[in-house]
């Protein structure tokens, strides 16, 4: 079983930055991927950033430039660094972690850019 705990969100201007946090805890290795998903209101849950076991990374164009994603394999820990944000990056953002057989979620936080 897998516990992950998302920390960061929070409200902010427009342009401004945040710095989302996922510990993992439970059955974890370093071969398993992680990512970052939102989701706004009326809306499908969506991939913002992925980062596979062996680092590679990957975002939508709409988050391209803005967020970064990174791990520390040695915390169980995944970050997102969010940059020049704006209104409709607005929503709840969860943290996935996945191997060839399993997902799992966390609870999500809520992030806010609004002037």
């Amino acid at each position: 079983q897998v516990l992950l705990v998302e920390s960061g969100g929070g409200l902010v201007q427009p342009g401004g930055s945040l710095r989302l946090s996922c510990a993992a805890s439970g059955s974890i290795f370093s071969s398993d991927n992680m990512g970052w998903y939102r989701q706004a209101p009326g809306k499908g849950r969506g991939s913002v950033a992925i980062i596979t076991s062996g680092g590679y990374t990957n975002y939508p164009d709409s988050v391209k430039g803005r967020f970064t994603i990174s791990r520390d394999n040695a915390k169980n820990t995944v970050y997102l660094q969010m940059n020049d944000l704006k209104p409709e990056d607005t929503a709840v953002y969860y943290c996935r972690l996945w191997t060839m057989t399993t997902s799992y979620w966390g609870q999500g936080t809520q992030v806010t850019v609004s002037s």
